[in-house]
């Protein structure tokens, strides 16, 4: 199973979201997410998160607080448990990156980018609360088809995408 970590870098009211319109092969191709990746071996989350977002956007993670795990599992891919993150980013932004193009994003207009299903579902519950929270997400394709947050299945699943 893979180890990662995503993180929401906050400022002014906006979150930093990176467009994936760069990388050959990427699962996340065309989506808006946030920041993060891989843990490397001997690494622990925080040190990943931290590694992640200076290397993808030249900031300096402060104030850091993971709020929640994600466990992904599919059918197209890996399962991969993550890391979520919210924080604030000490300097400026990198004006390239390799992974995509970065942008302050309103939180208010996230929703009408175009994101993952299950990536909804984080977005609000990181919005609505402060509480630490284990969110499992089963994707048939691209496809949102399970969702359990603390072990119990949800009624509602993610909002669907804007058309």
């Amino acid at each position: 199973m893979k180890l990662s970590t995503l993180c929401y870098i906050e400022r002014e009211g906006c979150y930093l979201m990176l467009h994936r319109v760069k990388k050959k092969q990427d699962v996340n191709a065309g989506k808006w997410i946030g920041v993060g990746g891989k843990l490397e071996e001997g690494e622990s989350p925080d040190e990943c998160v931290c590694r992640e977002v200076l290397e993808e956007t030249g900031l300096r993670l402060v104030n850091a607080r993971m709020r929640g795990v994600i466990t992904f599992v599919s059918d197209g891919w890996d399962d991969e448990i993550m890391f979520l993150y919210t924080g604030e980013g000490a300097g400026t932004v990198h004006p390239d990156c390799d992974e995509g193009v970065l942008r302050w994003i309103p939180f208010d207009d996230v929703p009408a980018l175009r994101l993952w299903e299950g990536d909804r579902v984080f977005l609000n519950l990181l919005r609505e609360s402060k509480e630490f929270f284990s969110l499992k997400l089963s994707y048939h394709g691209d496809a949102l088809i399970h969702c359990a947050l603390n072990g119990n299945t949800m009624t509602t699943l993610a909002p669907e995408e804007p058309k």
